[in-house]
């Protein structure tokens, strides 16, 4: 009878605490055996929790953080639910629940799906966002009820997706009503940051027991393809006169292919940069002819091409024949060569056409 005694007086706690190590559970239930807790057993509530004692699915007491003996005198509400005259000469059943109040911190949202708004400066948008926020039990009735339920635990985890859907909703709101334009949300991340987290708090504190301490938005982003297309806008307003851009490229380009001779897929492609960007014949009147004696005898092989009003080369038959490949050298460039006396088309110029197998230009308009 005494080893039967001594095996029932094992099973009945007497000590009650909670260690958390987790740092991110928020509700932790104290396992016992069939509910059995000895009449004066110590309550151990640290700094940051609560202690909840449920009987029969009713919230009987709330203690904070200190040191009980859990004695009639210190359970007056679950004395009375218990009924019992004798103020718990025996043991008694009830439901132990941990809360923990501190702050949850390191939490991350974001938006699922794009938030689609109408922007004044560039019409239908969708924005997406990302950013941090904490949690904190304050109501632990509300708490138990709606989330825990008969569970043991409850996890941060297992109501991110909760409480990310209801900063997506706000936010989508917020968003809506601020009237703030796409390009100048970034300047307002502090003031909406503090209006959303008001109103998710609003949401979260009266049905789930959960304030938001603090909820920050790190980034509000546009379609990649819509940046892109900004970032080309502000290179152009950064360069300024895009022809005078275009021209000073171009020359660029022909200035470095010119100074390699041998390379000439080089020359090709600074020469093709140069003829794209706009080359235009009504600016041959303006080249000069450089001073060159002799008889031109066709075999010159120091060519000079007119690019932008501007003579580049010299360039060799084999590069300028590679020029022709490559669609930068026509029958209506204008080249020059040592005792040539002026500019001139080169499907005009026989000795060329011929090494290079170009046609005549097109007779003119009539």
């Amino acid at each position: 009878m005494s080893a039967l005694l001594e095996k029932l007086r094992g099973e009945l706690v007497d000590i009650i605490e909670w260690m958390d190590h987790t740092r991110d559970t928020l509700v932790w239930r104290f396992p016992r055996f069939r509910n059995q807790i000895k009449n004066g057993a110590q309550l151990i509530v640290r700094p940051g929790q609560l202690a909840v004692f449920v009987h029969r699915g009713r919230l009987a007491d709330v203690f904070e953080p200190g040191q009980y003996a859990l004695v009639s005198d210190n359970l007056p509400i679950l004395s009375t639910l218990q009924g019992w005259s004798h103020g718990f000469d025996s043991p008694f059943k009830s439901e132990v629940y941990f809360v923990n109040t501190c702050q949850v911190t390191d939490l991350k949202w974001g938006t699922p799906n794009p938030i689609i708004l109408r922007d004044a400066e560039f019409g239908p948008v969708r924005l997406r966002a990302f950013g941090t926020y904490t949690l904190k039990a304050i109501a632990p009735a509300a708490l138990l009820q709606e989330l825990v339920g008969t569970g043991e635990s409850l996890e941060t985890d297992e109501i991110n997706e909760l409480t990310r859907s209801v900063i997506h909703s706000s936010l989508a709101d917020l968003l809506g009503k601020c009237g703030i334009a796409a390009m100048d949300l970034a300047a307002n991340y502090r003031s909406l940051s503090e209006k959303l987290r008001l109103e998710v708090a609003a949401r979260m504190a009266p049905e789930y027991g959960l304030d938001v301490p603090q909820l920050f938005i790190v980034n509000i982003s546009l379609p990649e393809a819509v940046e892109q297309a900004l970032d080309t806008r502000t290179s152009m307003t950064v360069i300024g006169d895009l022809n005078r851009f275009q021209q000073y490229q171009a020359g660029q380009a022909t200035l470095r292919a010119a100074s390699n001779p041998s390379g000439v897929a080089a020359a090709g492609v600074g020469m093709g940069v140069g003829m794209a960007l706009g080359q235009s014949l009504s600016s041959a009147p303006a080249l000069r002819t450089p001073p060159g004696g002799g008889t031109f005898d066709g075999s010159a092989n120091a060519w000079h091409v007119a690019v932008e009003g501007q003579s580049q080369g010299p360039f060799t038959v084999e590069q300028l024949r590679d020029g022709v490949r490559q669609g930068w050298l026509s029958t209506r460039t204008l080249v020059w060569a040592p005792g040539m006396s002026s500019w001139t088309p080169a499907g005009q110029a026989p000795a060329l056409a011929a090494q290079l197998s170009l046609g005549p230009p097109p007779p003119p308009k009539t």
